[in-house]
């Protein structure tokens, strides 16, 4: 006998066809439970979270690294309310996420107002599309699979589809026969000889890479346009890996600020490749030289407006520049020394206090690493340690490291990392996380234990709110309003059932990192860390 298509069913059917592979959440009554039952059917895993922004953090993560949409599952009410923050960070981020909340059906609202708001107009600043399956909905499928089919059209980001019990159970028509097409169109001509015309006539050009780059083709396309302008690559936060570190062309990092403007400063022609101004510093723009924006679409925000812009898939109009370009006057020696006098600005010296430098946080790291064999991506969480982990990590393809760049919001890495090592088992991921970003998603380390993940945890521990006691300057503040007690997380990770370690000094820490990488699951390294350098670095970084 066949079973009848539910509602949940239709919907799940979407998600499977859309290429979703997992879906997170924290559950409640109404469409909850159907939902889970009919994913379960279609072959996606349920993973349950401890908070619901976790989860979405956990869904923009894999989708970021899939390409592919990703899906998170909430209650109505305050699993909305707590979601708010991760669709922020998705929506920021361009990550498309469908959120799955409980809906309420109309009646309900003849007698009722508990746990009642509406969802949509508080989620309707982070969300590209909301739509609702409600009364019994017979095409809850086709609504579901033109909600994912909006998460992915450019620029991406997250959707909401309520539900409640009623059309969750409810028969559904069958999903209509589609083929999705990928985007495949040329750039527009004359928006390619303008770009190629700027280019002639520039010797010393310079590749900025963003979000948008990390698409397989987009980055192929860059790394052979580099090669044949000889010019130096720099790149976003969310970027990193996309032209490797290790490369003689790397320029740095490129946040539109001041650490790496003595180097741009020096360009005649800016190429923008799929950078989007949110992942920029709120400050004006710089630089005189004619900018190229390639994106996949046009900018709700620019920081100066292009002289030429070419809007649609990457790869097709970086290559379209490849096939005219020449070699620039760039040499291989004035990279290397540029590259190198950013870096070390931005190098943590020792303050004078107990506890390791955070440079030395993230190079022990990754030494420990090489040692192991292991090549673990990487995710950073929101604060001042963010600022030597994303420098010093060398990532060497897209999606090596993982950052809330766009919201910067703190308590990202944990669930980014439990992601990232659900995504791909084989290469397990490491979280960098300062203690206040920790304390923010605790319950996480129990998610991480119970699922057995192969993830390490390093908790740069000073006791404070680093970046924000920088910003005090000489100002007055009440005692414990920008610090706590010293957490031991160590033991906090082992009364979730997994490795807790500590470190107070390198050797301590060098022993840990060892102990934790050949743990193969669920491990924290919680390390004291010096914050006396922080304030010369981020001077350095924003001048």
């Amino acid at each position: 006998m066949v079973q009848e298509l539910t509602g949940a069913g239709a919907v799940a059917r979407a998600m499977k066809a859309a290429g979703v592979a997992r879906v997170y959440g924290v559950p409640g009554g109404g469409s909850s439970l159907d939902l889970i039952a009919a994913v379960k059917a279609e072959g996606i895993p349920f993973i349950l979270a401890r908070q619901e922004t976790a989860a979405v953090i956990m869904a923009a993560s894999e989708a970021e690294l899939s390409g592919k949409p990703s899906a998170a599952l909430v209650t109505r009410g305050p699993g909305v309310g707590n979601a708010a923050n991760g669709m922020a960070q998705a929506s920021l981020d361009r990550a498309p996420v469908l959120l799955l909340a409980d809906g309420f059906a109309s009646a309900e609202r003849a007698y009722a107002n508990h746990q009642f708001f509406d969802h949509a107009a508080m989620l309707r600043p982070v969300t590209k599309a909301a739509a609702q399956a409600l009364e019994a909905e017979s095409h809850s499928g086709a609504i579901a699979a033109t909600l994912l089919d909006t998460a992915m059209a450019a620029p991406r980001g997250p959707v909401l589809l309520e539900m409640n019990g009623r059309a969750a159970k409810a028969p559904a028509a069958p999903l209509p026969v589609t083929s999705r097409v990928v985007a495949t169109a040329a750039p527009a001509a004359e928006a390619v000889a303008a770009a190629r015309a700027i280019l002639a006539v520039a010797r010393r050009p310079v590749l900025v890479a963003g979000l948008e780059a990390t698409d397989p083709a987009a980055c192929a396309a860059l790394r052979d346009l580099a090669a044949k302008l000889g010019c130096p690559v720099l790149v976003t936060y969310k970027a990193k890996g996309v032209f490797p570190d290790a490369h003689p062309l790397f320029g740095g990092v490129f946040t539109a600020s001041h650490a790496e403007a003595a180097l741009v400063q020096q360009a005649d022609a800016i190429i923008l490749v799929g950078a989007d101004p949110v992942e920029f510093f709120a400050q004006p723009w710089r630089y005189s030289a004619p900018v190229i924006d390639i994106g996949t679409a046009p900018r709700e925000i620019l920081y100066r407006t292009p002289s030429v812009a070419l809007y649609g898939p990457l790869a097709p109009a970086v290559a379209a520049l490849a096939e005219a370009a020449t070699p620039s006057a760039w040499q291989p020696g004035e990279i290397a020394t540029a590259r190198g006098a950013w870096a070390e600005s931005l190098r943590n010296r020792a303050g004078g206090n107990a506890g390791l430098s955070p440079t030395e946080v993230v190079e022990m790291a990754q030494a420990a690493c090489r040692r192991a064999g292991a090549d673990p991506r990487v995710s950073v969480d929101a604060g001042a340690h963010m600022f030597p982990c994303t420098t010093f990590w060398q990532a060497e393809r897209p999606g090596d490291l993982l950052i809330s760049n766009g919201l910067a919001s703190m308590g990202f890495a944990l669930p980014a990392g439990i992601a990232a090592a659900l995504y791909d088992p084989a290469r397990g991921a490491l979280a960098f996380t300062g203690d206040g970003g920790l304390l923010m998603a605790l319950g996480e380390l129990a998610t991480a234990a119970t699922l057995g993940v192969k993830l390490v945890t390093v908790v740069f521990n000073d006791a404070t709110l680093s970046l924000i006691d920088i910003k005090k300057e000489q100002r007055e503040m009440p005692e414990g309003s920008l610090g706590w007690p010293e957490v031991d997380f160590a033991k906090v990770m082992q009364g979730c059932g997994a490795l807790g370690l500590r470190a107070r000094n390198a050797a301590e820490y060098a022993a840990a990192l060892d102990a934790a990488l050949a743990h193969g699951g669920p491990a924290l390294v919680d390390v004291l860390v010096d914050p006396g350098s922080y304030p010369a670095q981020i001077k350095a970084l924003r001048g």
